[in-house]
């Protein structure tokens, strides 16, 4: 599977693939707060231009990966929210490895210094995936949000660029 996998940048047009993908971790319950998915331009209005790719089969649209500024501040210019959503029936095919290194790699060409994620607790698959690319547990937010009446809990981990920022 993972020689039939390209990443390439996102284009708009592959919005509704991306789209469907989003959707469907939303329904998981354990993947975003987010109970629908923005339009296009919502969505891209929210997350950096040059650090947004997809994973694509010969066929299809099987995952995507994006960078989201943290703050409007400039001193928080390197500082990158990580999204990694891959297709339900793609899992377990390391499409989620590939966009993440992908997706690091990218961060440190465009100046990232500093990747988060924040991710429920429930969704091991996704902290074990961001351990194994140097994310390192900063702590975990008790009930920081209500999910349909129910407190959730989030997992901060962090990882440093030993590329950029270092000097």
């Amino acid at each position: 599977m993972e020689g039939s996998i390209k990443i390439e940048k996102m284009r708009s047009d592959d919005w509704e693939a991306v789209r469907a993908i989003y959707l469907a971790g939303i329904a998981t319950g354990h993947a975003t707060f987010q109970k629908e998915a923005p339009s296009w331009e919502g969505w891209d209005s929210g997350h950096d231009a040059e650090c947004r790719i997809v994973a694509r089969t010969e066929e299809e649209v099987v995952g995507w990966a994006a960078l989201s500024p943290v703050s409007s501040r400039s001193v928080y210019a390197g500082v990158g929210e990580v999204s990694v959503y891959v297709s339900q029936k793609h899992n377990g095919k390391r499409i989620g490895s590939l966009l993440l290194k992908s997706l690091i790699d990218l961060s440190e060409q465009n100046g990232f210094w500093t990747l988060q994620s924040s991710i429920f607790p429930e969704n091991a698959g996704s902290i074990k995936l961001h351990k194994n690319f140097g994310f390192r547990e900063m702590g975990r937010r008790e009930r920081i949000g209500k999910m349909d009446g129910v407190w959730r809990d989030t997992v901060i981990l962090e990882r440093r660029s030993r590329v950029v920022g270092n000097h």
